[in-house]
């Protein structure tokens, strides 16, 4: 029997499988595809997940092959990520094959299996286990989680339903060569119908994305680069010369939640919980971000029981639903009405102001999250031994400081959660120490 079995090996599956090793389990990845798409409709890291790959001394990689940009946006109005309270003031601009590529690099390090071409099919569990029916066998473990995408098929088997809002648009995304690009990138240049970019992404191609917000087409009928090509004149006037096209995809502002994240001894994370329009990049964020709580939860139910595994939903729940608000949100404010461009100046100006810029970034950054009864993130600091808080965290497990025999450092006594949350403080006294340690099994 295996220990772990996580279905699905983009980038919400490889990170939770690293946690897992990390937390002394044997976790098998099934992919169904033969091999790495070659697709990515991600394009960037915020900074809370490069602070999360930096604590477990994964970053570096990822930072040496993506591009640092200063600055975000909220449906297209600009932000300042200069300010940002972290080591990481910037989004990291890396597609999401390069990012599922060193993710799956270190998996394997760690010793990760990855089984590919392996379809699941069907699900039973029992009290003890679950045993996943797949074209290639039966697998089971105790536990079995659904990192299988949007339309995932565990959801599915486990009874787990998606509710949510339908979509009321449609957008284009091709992958392809210009003859004649635009001089400048284009992002969100607004039109009648909706909108347009063209981004340089790579040298030697450039990626097209549309929206049209007057029609709603099948997001699975098929498409091809004259639907994009249609698409792009309506918009601009001109297809800039499309050819010669890597990747075409059509997509949605549908907006579903998952009405529950576990059933039994199932789980969902990443797109299998939580699907929403890709406004500001905050997709893949997301998913790894749920990976990290859920990892060291998971590894302590499978070594010694499954008290904690209640609080993945509790904490990350509210972290979806925020982000499906905000993301409709920002479709609203890409609608091409003129009642929405007079809200959209309205924005603008304030996005302008300090404060309001600080909070739009730290929501789409991720760092200003927090989770009930748990303490905030503590951020990267210089320690008085010459190193950094957050080379403390690349075992996966938790961190007392400025005790005796623990880390050292200038600030109050403090326990912190693998997942870099504080769990206990010295304001909070002594016996909360061990109720700290108990409830968190640390």
């Amino acid at each position: 029997m295996e220990q772990v079995v996580i279905v699905g090996g983009g980038p919400t599956g490889l990170m939770l499988a690293c946690e897992l090793r990390l937390g002394g389990v044997d976790p098998l990845v099934l992919e169904r595809l033969a091999g790495p798409s070659g697709e990515s409709r991600a394009g960037g890291i915020h900074a809370r997940t490069m602070e999360i790959l930096d604590m477990r001394g994964m970053l570096e990689p990822f930072l040496a092959e993506g591009r640092r940009l200063p600055r975000g946006h909220f449906a297209g109005i600009p932000l300042d990520f200069s300010g940002l309270p972290t080591r990481y003031p910037f989004l990291l601009n890396i597609l999401q094959r390069r990012i599922e590529r060193l993710l799956e690099a270190r998996a394997r390090e760690l010793g990760v299996r990855v089984r590919r071409e392996i379809a699941v099919t069907g699900l039973r569990q029992t009290a003890d286990q679950v045993t996943i029916e797949t074209t290639q066998g039966e697998f089971a473990a105790p536990f079995v989680v659904g990192c299988d995408g949007g339309r995932s098929t565990v959801r599915k088997l486990a009874g787990i339903d998606f509710p949510g809002t339908p979509a009321t648009m449609t957008a284009i995304l091709g992958d392809v060569e210009l003859a004649s690009p635009p001089a400048d990138p284009v992002f969100q240049q607004r039109t009648p119908y909706g909108n347009w970019s063209v981004l340089n992404f790579e040298p030697g191609w450039y990626r097209v994305m549309t929206n049209d917000f007057d029609h709603v087409a099948d997001r699975d009928a098929p498409i091809t680069v004259e639907d994009l090509r249609k698409s792009l004149l309506r918009h601009a006037g001109t297809d800039f010369g499309l050819h010669s096209p890597r990747w075409i995809s059509r997509y949605n502002d549908a907006a579903r939640l998952a009405s529950r994240y576990r059933s039994g001894r199932v789980l969902l994370a990443g797109d299998a919980a939580h699907i929403h329009y890709p406004a500001g990049g905050q997709g893949l964020n997301t998913g790894v971000q749920d990976a990290f709580n859920l990892g060291w939860k998971l590894a302590r139910a499978v070594l010694h029981d499954q008290d904690l595994l209640d609080t993945y939903e509790s904490e990350r729940r509210p972290v979806a639903e925020r982000v499906l608000a905000n993301t409709r949100a920002q479709t609203a404010l890409t609608r091409p009405d003129a009642q929405t461009s007079a809200l959209r100046g309205v924005l603008t100006d304030l996005s302008a102001l300090g404060d309001v810029n600080r909070s739009l970034s730290e929501m789409l950054a991720g760092l200003d999250i927090s989770y009930a009864g748990v303490g905030p993130r503590v951020a990267d600091r210089d320690l008085p031994d010459g190193t950094r808080l957050y080379q403390h965290f690349h075992s996966g497990q938790p961190v007392l400081l400025g005790r005796d025999d623990s880390v050292a450092w200038d600030g109050p006594a403090m326990l912190i959660r693998p997942d870099g949350h504080v769990a206990w403080s010295e304001s909070m006294g002594e016996p909360a120490l061990r109720e700290a340690l108990d409830r968190w099994q640390l």
